[in-house]
Order: C-alpha cells, then sequence, then structure tokens
C-alpha cells in the first residue's frame, strides 16, 4: 500500500475513533439556549395571558413580550462533541451541571420549584401593579408550606391564615419564625388561625377571614445543616408567606413557564390593561426581571440568552434588571437596546419615554 494511501487511512481511522470517543465520552455540563418570548398583551394557546375582570379595562397594542430560557435536563448526559460545539455556538451556552441542577436535584424537583416561584411571581406582579395605580391590595400571613413529618403537620395546613402566635400579632412572615425561636425545643407554642377553607370562602367573596381557633403544637430543634454548628434553634415545620385579596380578579394564565423571571412584564401587561394612554404606543418591548410586592425588580439568569431571544422574536427594546446590566451590556445583539430599571416605576416611565419617541434619555446599561 502506498504510504500516502497509509497515511490517509490512517487519519481517517483516528478521526472517526476520536469521533465516536467523543459521543460515547459524557461530560458533567448542560446547555443554555434561547426559549420562546411570549407577549403579556397577546394571547397564548388561544387564551389570554392576562384575563381581568371586574374592572375596567382598555384595548392594548404593541408588544410587552416576557422572555425565557430553554435549558437541558437534568437527566441529560451531554457527550463531549455536543459540549464542544455548544461552546463555539453563539447563540447558546454551556454550563456546568451542578449551576441548573445544585446538589443532585432532580428535573421533577427542579420543575417543582419553578413552579413554585412562577405562582408566586404571579401573586407579587399583580400586588405590584395595584400598588403602582393607587389599587389597595389587602395582605395576610398564610401557612405557606408544612413540613413533611414535622410537629406542624395535620395540625396546620397550607392556607391557614395565621393571626397571632402566642397571643402576638403577626404582620410579616418573618415574624412567625421570630416568635417561634424564642421557645425552646421541646417548648409548646400556641397559633391563633383561620383554617385554609374558610380563608378561601372569604377571598372568593372578597372579604377577610373570619373564625379563628387556637393551635398548640410542641416545637422541636431544627436539623444541623451539613459542615454547619451545632444549635439549639426551636421549629414546628412550617414556612409562612404572604396571601392577598385582590379588589377584582387577575388571571394570568400561561403553561410550560416556570421560575420567577415574568414578574416584570406580567406588572406592566396588568397596568397596560388598566389605564386608558396605550403603554407601547404600539412599540415592540421584551424584557425580563422578579419582582416583589413592593415593585422591586431584581436579577435573573440566562440573561443574554433572553436578549437573543427577544432580537430574533423581533423586540426594539429590552428593558434589563439593573443587577444584569453590565453582563446584558457586554454582549448585545444588534438593534436592542438595552433600558436598565431598578423598580417597576423606572420600567412604567421608561415605557412612556418609548411611547413617546423620547429614547435619548433612557436609562441605559454599561458594561463593565
Amino acid at each position: 500500500m502506498p504510504r500516502r494511501t497509509a497515511t490517509m487511512l490512517a487519519s481517517t481511522l483516528v478521526l472517526i475513533a476520536l469521533l465516536c470517543a467523543g459521543v460515547l465520552i459524557k461530560v458533567p455540563y448542560s446547555e443554555m439556549s434561547p426559549g420562546p418570548t411570549v407577549n403579556t398583551l397577546g394571547d397564548a394557546r388561544g387564551e389570554p395571558v392576562l384575563h381581568i375582570s371586574g374592572h375596567k379595562t382598555y384595548p392594548t397594542s404593541g408588544h410587552l413580550n416576557m422572555t425565557t430560557v430553554r435549558v437541558t435536563g437534568a437527566e441529560y448526559n451531554m457527550n463531549i462533541v455536543e459540549a464542544v460545539y455548544g461552546w463555539l455556538a453563539h447563540d447558546s451556552v454551556i454550563v456546568p451541571h451542578d449551576t441548573l441542577y445544585p446538589d443532585g436535584k432532580t428535573e421533577e424537583q427542579s420543575t417543582q420549584e419553578n413552579a413554585e416561584e412562577f405562582s408566586q411571581s404571579q401573586e407579587s406582579a399583580k400586588v405590584a401593579a395595584l400598588e403602582e395605580l393607587g389599587i389597595p391590595v389587602s395582605s395576610r400571613v398564610v401557612v405557606s408550606t408544612v413540613v413533611k413529618d414535622s410537629p406542624a403537620q395535620g395540625k396546620l395546613h397550607a392556607g391557614d391564615v395565621i393571626k397571632a402566635v402566642d397571643g402576638t400579632a403577626v404582620k410579616e412572615p418573618g415574624d412567625v419564625a421570630e416568635l417561634v425561636t424564642e421557645h425552646k425545643p421541646g417548648q409548646d407554642v400556641t397559633f391563633t388561625v383561620v383554617p385554609a377553607k374558610e380563608a378561601a370562602a372569604a377571598e372568593k367573596a372578597g372579604r377577610e377571614p373570619e373564625g379563628s381557633e387556637k393551635v398548640t403544637i410542641t416545637t422541636e430543634k431544627a436539623p444541623t445543616a451539613k459542615n454547619a454548628p451545632e444549635e439549639n434553634r426551636a421549629i414546628v415545620g412550617i414556612r409562612a408567606g404572604l396571601d392577598h385579596t385582590f379588589p377584582f380578579e387577575i388571571d394570568i394564565k400561561l403553561a410550560d413557564v416556570g421560575g420567577p423571571s415574568a414578574g416584570l412584564m406580567f406588572s406592566l401587561g396588568i397596568i397596560d390593561k388598566l389605564t386608558p394612554d396605550k403603554l407601547t404606543g404600539g412599540k415592540f418591548v421584551a424584557g425580563t426581571g422578579t419582582i416583589d410586592d413592593a415593585g422591586k425588580v431584581g436579577p435573573i439568569g440566562g440573561i443574554n440568552m433572553k436578549l437573543v431571544g427577544a432580537r430574533d422574536a423581533g423586540a426594539r427594546y429590552f428593558l434589563t434588571p439593573d443587577d444584569n446590566c453590565a453582563a446584558a451590556a457586554s454582549d448585545t445583539p444588534s438593534g436592542l437596546t438595552l433600558v436598565r430599571v431598578k423598580t417597576l416605576s423606572d420600567a412604567k416611565k421608561s415605557m412612556e419615554m418609548i411611547r413617546d419617541g423620547k429614547t435619548a434619555a433612557l436609562p441605559s446599561c454599561s458594561a463593565g
């Protein structure tokens, strides 16, 4: 066999072997890529994303798109070839698997956690929007979750309204833990609660819940985290949260989306539907950001992937949380203008500037 032919054959065999190895060898990485965007002013699967009843609404125009990131599943085993391709591709990011699924978290656990965060973000979006418009919303401290096999299991239930702990009224979720930890493990603590069933009926009727009862629970010692110092803190095994009674119905319907990052865009969509002036002026605006009840906008993950998704969907402006500005400005897709926001009020003012064509004065993002 001629030397040249033998060399080419050997090279080909080596290449095939390397490719086979690249496909067979798995690496601990996951991929993030641009996900779909959804106009909060429009429809999704034939239904309005935002449906408001019991209050006057107004026509809207343009786009207020929430953005998403698509990620590989927790059980997906990426090979070397896929990892290298992802590293070279501009519109995807390869990250360590533990970044998306820390502590061995399963895909089911991650999905459940994202669903809970998405639900909470909807509530906060409604509260922040109505507060921004000067529409009062009543709130109350409730049992958010009950830990399995804890002292509270069977005595307190998710949705119970917590009026007081040991006779001291509670106004914030943090008050509950503070009052419980005044006890030593093994001591009794008495909760004054309105049962979840009555609370749900009251919310449906638009009134404050009534008919409280006292529930006594014996505390236990909080488990010590791995590698953490021993502590003697009393717990009952619940997580407290805030629930709200809205003066009219605001329904957010959007399937197959999780996490808290759509909060800002939901709030803006609600404001647009409840006010006569069209907030977008027909412009295509996308954005992202968590939001709390007070209207503070928080950072999110995957900002660069969301920018690409927004640009590909046709957005011209992108509302960017202040803490994500530097990363976003370092790699902004062409044709997309970043608008820095810290609060819902900031975002509303910026939308009005975009609508009125005063874009030169928009707060911008800078790299570094």
